[in-house]
């Protein structure tokens, strides 16, 4: 008996997805032929992966591809229900495929979105809003919006970006709440991740763990300029001085950034203005996500 269509839902307007262009989808139906699974094929835009999704909230697993946004908007429908979720990595970084092993060429991709075994693991939140990797507020989020405003395109656009927005580099106050202890910081940049994230021996930007059921709060420093970049050198090598380049480094199940109005934040990389007070959860094992077998030590 043939196996049933597997729901394939592509972002064509991301990454790697919108640079195939017309060969998008023969590449797509190639690729699942050699892993003998049939496919029923979606593409959409990015503002309609939600809605694509939901067409097939029935489905026992769907596959998506596209950036970590794409596949957050899909991770908060999917995990909704009880169907799993298959990442495609068919956008520009890809960090959470990568962080779960997931193949970044296509054809392995695809055949891990067939025969692969989804096991559970945490999503963050933003009133609301499912996180895959991170949140932040500040430097990161002015970075973005120089890039975009660039005429320039791939590394040079990041770095115009980068160095417009250290030019308006300054530091914002936070009065946070974290896990109902109230503190009051300056830094240039907020981060909370979903679960650990590294910054030190040898793993910047990394976790060890997928399921922990924690976020990761950071706070850059308020240094001065020359000071900040150098400590930015010492976090993009994973060897910051913790105690002179963090204001703060903790683990927390809850993070409220109190205040009012509305602030403009980066979540997986996709900006938004959002307002306050913001409270940010991780919400342990909702998602059951396809990923390569664990590795023994």
């Amino acid at each position: 008996m043939a196996a049933p269509p597997l729901p394939v839902i592509v972002n064509r307007s991301g990454g790697t997805a919108s640079s195939l262009g017309d060969e998008l989808a023969e590449q797509l139906q190639d690729a699942f032929a050699k892993a003998g699974q049939p496919i029923a094929l979606d593409l959409v835009d990015g503002k309609d992966i939600a809605d694509a999704v939901a067409r097939h909230a029935a489905a026992p697993r769907i596959a998506v591809g596209g950036g970590d946004g794409t596949i957050a908007s899909a991770a908060q429908v999917v995990a909704k229900g009880s169907g799993e979720l298959a990442v495609l990595p068919l956008g520009t970084r890809n960090h959470f495929a990568r962080q779960l092993g997931v193949p970044l060429d296509l054809e392995g991709a695809a055949a891990l979105a067939a025969k692969g075994t989804a096991r559970p693991v945490d999503l963050g939140d933003a009133n609301g809003r499912t996180f895959i990797n991170n949140f932040s507020a500040g430097a990161y989020v002015d970075l973005v919006h120089e890039r975009e405003q660039s005429s320039l395109s791939g590394v040079l656009a990041l770095a115009y970006g980068s160095w417009r927005a250290l030019a308006k580099l300054r530091s914002r106050s936070f009065a946070l709440a974290i896990d109902d202890k109230r503190q009051q910081i300056r830094t240039p940049l907020l981060f909370v991740g979903n679960n650990r994230y590294q910054v030190a021996d040898g793993k910047p930007g990394e976790r060890d763990a997928m399921d922990d059921g924690m976020l990761s709060a950071y706070g850059v420093a308020p240094l001065p300029r020359t000071a900040l970049l150098a400590a930015a050198l010492r976090i993009l090598v994973a060897k910051p001085r913790m105690h002179r380049d963090f204001v703060l480094d903790e683990l927390a199940r809850e993070v409220i950034i109190e205040g009012t109005g509305e602030l403009d934040i980066a979540l997986d990389g996709e900006c938004m203005r959002i307002p306050l007070p913001l409270t940010l959860t991780v919400r342990p094992k909702v998602l059951a996500v396809v990923q390569p077998a664990p590795t023994s030590d």
